[in-house]
């Protein structure tokens, strides 16, 4: 059965940070996963795993601005200095927190941005990020996003994301697959593992259109959940999405899936 890990950043917003680890492995998770973690200190948030037994699955590499809108560096030509300094930083908290897995985030080039140079950035940043994380035992992903949450995404499609993957050549260099962002942009999320399974390193789910809980919306997630164990998918299930009310009263549709992996 997948594994599922809460994504600390949208769930448990009724409690500050550091206090939904608690909350989250009282629900049953065992992985955790969030945006960022640089406001507080590496061992504060290695004390609430340790406390609660969670395991660290994922977490963003610096992204800019955020608060100003940025999305990400990656691709932002002559941002590389800043974008080197953010992947020690990231790796650095990788190390402490026990976490194997960085998401990298491309950005949002402004419209008169040169595809053409905005790609051989990425291409050059991302080399880079995999070449040092390597020595970290730590894998890169790269998450194709919807343009409607966010204009101008450099990374919007599947097939771009593993041809970047192909061009930059690095192992431990892999895809993160949001199924609410692919079925925005897409759509046939089944055949898009099937095609992939092999080189996604991590999954994401949220209901579609509105990033809702997953039994809202359109997409069939428990077919999506047993099409992952057919196919051998061993990684976390990250569940990024806005609740509709209070996070715990929403985890109806996690409930059997928990109780199954708890049988395990």
């Amino acid at each position: 059965m997948p594994r599922f890990a809460a994504n600390l950043t949208l769930l448990y917003q009724e409690v500050p940070f550091l206090d939904r680890f608690r909350e989250a492995a009282s629900d049953g998770f065992r992985g955790v996963e969030f945006l960022f973690p640089y406001e507080h200190p590496a061992q504060e948030i290695r004390k609430r795993l340790d406390d609660t037994g969670m395991t660290q699955v994922l977490f963003n590499a610096p992204a800019g601005d955020w608060a100003s809108g940025e999305r990400g560096i990656a691709a932002l030509p002559g941002r590389q200095a800043q974008f080197r300094d953010g992947i020690e930083l990231a790796l650095d908290y990788a190390d402490a927190l026990g976490c194997r897995q960085l998401h990298v985030m491309a950005g949002c080039p402004e419209a008169a941005a040169s595809p053409e140079q905005c790609r051989a950035t990425y291409l050059e940043n991302l080399a880079y990020a995999a070449e040092q994380a390597a020595a970290h035992g730590v894998t890169i992903l790269i998450e194709p996003i919807n343009p409607r949450d966010f204009p101008r995404y450099f990374l919007t499609r599947q097939d771009q994301a593993h041809a970047i993957r192909q061009a930059v050549g690095a192992s431990n260099l892999k895809v993160q697959f949001d199924a609410y962002h692919c079925q925005i942009v897409e759509g046939d999320l089944a055949m898009k593992l099937r095609q992939s399974i092999a080189n996604i390193g991590h999954v994401q789910v949220a209901g579609v259109p509105a990033r809702h809980e997953p039994d809202t919306g359109e997409v069939n997630y428990p077919f999506l959940f047993r099409l992952l164990d057919e196919l051998g998918y061993a990684g976390w299930v990250g569940c990024e999405y806005r609740p509709q009310g209070a996070t715990r009263s929403g985890l109806g549709w996690l409930k059997p899936w928990l109780r199954a992996t708890a049988t395990q």
